[in-house]
């Protein structure tokens, strides 16, 4: 257990837990900073506890690449809950090499490593795991209620931002223009879906 932001930045990279409870209110080092920087070098799971329950503050904690967040007070038993689903959806089920590929982009789910072209993107767990969906299913259109329940799984206790927020980021890293997408595209009133360029 850390009690200050910079002590939790030492133990993620001495320790390499399975899992992460990063509280936001932290000293010297606020939890948005540390799960950023953690981000820069480690894919561990990262679940946000907070007092905060401004959406703009459950957005920043997305965006930075947390994988759920739960606003205080909470239950021991909720707390708990959510740990073994994100545990449980972060685990690898087929350590098999399978690769999925769509124009410049080349997914292997085994190594869990997606390439544009020869550059390497790095990609959080949630991020990839999307990703692989949506290629694995191209040219089909899901609703987020859909992608949540198929990426994020049945007890994921969340709300739609949660996919506009990892879709926002998923462009960013593999879009050449993130705001004209060719691969990740959206159709108006239905959801998301991987279109493969011509």
């Amino acid at each position: 257990m850390a009690y200050n932001g910079e002590e939790a930045l030492r133990l993620a990279f001495e320790e390499k837990p399975d899992l992460i409870l990063l509280d936001i209110m932290l000293p010297l080092l606020d939890g948005f900073n540390v799960c950023k920087r953690i981000r820069e070098k480690m894919d561990v799971p990262i679940i946000m506890l907070t007092a905060k329950e401004a959406e703009v503050d459950k957005v920043l904690g997305l965006e930075l690449g947390a994988d759920d967040y739960v606003t205080k007070p909470f239950s021991a038993r909720e707390i708990i809950a959510r740990i073994k689903a994100t545990l449980r959806r972060t685990k690898m089920q087929d350590r098999e090499s399978e690769i999925l590929t769509c124009g410049e982009l080349v997914l292997d789910r085994g190594r869990m490593e997606l390439f544009k072209g020869s550059a390497q993107i790095e990609l959080t767990y949630r991020e990839f795991t999307l990703v692989a969906f949506l290629l694995q299913n191209a040219g089909y259109v899901f609703s987020r209620e859909k992608l949540l329940e198929e990426v994020w799984g049945y007890d994921y206790i969340g709300d739609l931002r949660t996919v506009d927020v990892t879709v926002r980021r998923l462009r960013e890293k593999i879009e050449d223009d993130p705001g004209n997408p060719i691969y990740i595209c959206t159709r108006r009133g239905a959801g998301y879906y991987l279109r493969r360029p011509s």
